[in-house]
């Protein structure tokens, strides 16, 4: 087999069938080779968007996310996808075409050191060789998975694609055991000792789908639970637990369930998202995840690391008899944030486009959503009624991310309804991606909050009484056309067309912009300034 043959083969045999990205003169045999493998090169119009397309099919899938850039300024454009891949969590491997061995060290055109590049943003940086192939893809096939999940970036030198290698018989399935030493004697006397506890869900315990796990904890033990965005889905929002979403448009009414706690149980939890020292009252901390987390030691700070099952185990020395009065406190907390939303439905702004939007998509929509001030709000209004099915990037917060996941997500379960929801701003990062739907015939919906400026940074300026600056997008209408690179463009300036744009955007077999241009001024009430 050559080189290029091998990768081919052992990523189909690991399951990838997708590999997205934007091809240099190297990269030729390598797609040829995809192609005879049952592997379809998905080409986008930004390296960087391939990165976040990875991210997103990784996630969705559990098989490693691929993508491919070549050398320097393909290299660095997707560096920024591949950094969310790390902070977001997930498996990818980005592979990149590099300066041969013999101008490494030269002054060429295009060359930058990829290693030194990725080697920040990934879990682990290779260059392949004819000699290290086996090696090489097997670990970045283990390494990718292994907790946390994350990027590995290997560099693929111009001359050796098609050189002849063994076929090799690694198992890349397999993941190094991991073994830790948890002070379960201190963990269970805080447990024990609690009669008024907080569950917080975060990041890991979503992807590793805890939700039946849960469930049956919280029948038996009624305490109140604060998610991280991300983790939004886990559990429903009608659930006597549920209180709401931590960071996310008025989280701060979520203060009144922290004052009356006396025990914080992170589940999951990853401070990749929201640090605990940004919300938790000055009460005790048992933080149970899959890896140990660089909290701040104290005897007051208790972490247990060790796989999902192992966690309940552990709680199940709570005293059930005594947990039940904070839901009254979780029922008020709840309460009172929906009669804040519900004002803001009588005039046409972000929440009534949201509101429309939840009730005219499916139920089991996917939703992905950029970032900005529209994702606060989108955190905690929006109800996932238990599907799962949002999805953001919080670890990282790249602006653009929203297209390109939204892409990925229909490619990845191509019979459901995805819808895009993104400001202006980030939209005009990734605008290009659009020509992609069209070329793969990708039905998604694009909806734009159209405000004309950086709002969620402009909201910071005032915070700091400041002149507001450097945030206006442009003047007029953003699109001033019917059509968009080719894309239907809808528009949304009142309630009823709102929900007549997304009747019509639903009945479309192409994908479709929502231009809504919308009163950005509920932001100012409904963000809360960290």
């Amino acid at each position: 087999m050559t080189l290029a043959e091998y990768i081919a083969d052992q990523l189909f045999n690991a399951g990838v069938r997708k590999v997205f990205g934007i091809p240099g003169g190297p990269s030729i045999p390598y797609l040829e080779a995809f192609r005879r493998a049952g592997i379809e090169f998905i080409l986008t119009s930004d390296e960087g968007s391939a990165g976040i397309m990875a991210d997103v099919s990784g996630r969705i899938t559990g098989i490693p996310g691929v993508c491919h850039a070549t050398f320097g300024p393909g290299a660095t454009n997707i560096a920024t996808g591949i950094g969310g891949a790390l902070l977001d969590r997930s498996p990818v491997i980005v592979f990149t075409s590099e300066i041969e061995d013999l101008y490494l060290q030269r002054t060429t055109q295009m060359n930058i050191n990829h290693q030194k590049l990725f080697e920040p943003v990934t879990k682990a940086t290779f260059r392949l060789s004819r000699y290290n192939v086996h090696e090489v893809l097997g670990n970045a096939l283990r390494i990718c998975r292994e907790e946390y999940p994350g990027p590995v970036h290997i560099g693929l030198p111009s001359d050796i694609a098609e050189t002849e290698v063994d076929k090799g018989t690694e198992d890349f399935a397999q993941n190094k055991p991991v073994s830790y030493k948890n002070d379960n004697e201190r963990i269970i006397f805080l447990l024990e000792g609690s009669r008024r506890p907080v569950l917080a869900l975060g990041l890991t315990a979503a992807r590793h789908k805890i939700t039946d796990s849960l469930a049956s904890f919280l029948d038996l033990y009624k305490i109140p639970v604060v998610i991280t965005p991300m983790a939004k889905g886990l559990l429903p929002e009608d659930h006597p637990s549920y209180a709401g979403v931590l960071f996310h448009a008025l989280s701060n009414c979520l203060d009144d369930i922290f004052q009356r706690a006396d025990l914080v149980i992170g589940l999951g939890y990853d401070p990749v998202e929201y640090n605990y020292e940004s919300w938790m009252p000055d009460v005790p901390l048992v933080h149970f995840n899959t890896k140990k987390t660089d909290l701040p030691e104290g005897e007051n700070v208790m972490q247990y690391t060790g796989p999902c099952e192992e966690w309940f185990e552990m709680l199940k020395h709570l005293n059930a008899g005594i947990l039940s009065p904070g839901l009254a406190a979780v029922k008020a907390v709840r309460n009172e944030v929906t009669t804040i939303f519900n004002s803001f439905t009588l005039h046409f702004g972000p929440v009534n486009a949201l509101k429309i939007l939840q009730e005219e998509l499916p139920a089991d929509a996917i939703i992905t959503s950029d970032v900005g001030s529209h994702l606060h709000l989108l955190g905690q209004y929006w109800e996932v009624r238990g599907h799962g099915r949002i999805i953001m990037t919080n670890g990282w917060s790249g602006m653009g991310f929203g297209i390109p996941a939204a892409l990925a997500a229909r490619i990845a379960v191509p019979e459901s309804t995805v819808a895009c929801i993104t400001g202006d701003g980030g939209f005009l990062m990734k605008a290009g991606e659009l020509i992609t739907a069209r070329r793969y015939n990708l039905p998604v919906i694009v909806v734009v909050f159209s405000d004309g400026e950086l709002n969620l940074i402009k909201l910071k300026q005032e915070w700091q009484n400041r002149a507001v600056y450097g945030t206006k997008l442009y003047d007029g209408d953003l699109f001033g056309a019917e059509r968009f690179l080719g894309v239907r463009v809808l528009k949304a300036l009142s309630e009823p067309g709102m929900r007549t744009a997304v009747k019509q955007a639903l009945s479309l077999k192409e994908p479709v912009i929502i231009n809504t241009a919308i009163d950005p001024d509920d932001y100012r009430w409904l963000i809360v300034k960290r």
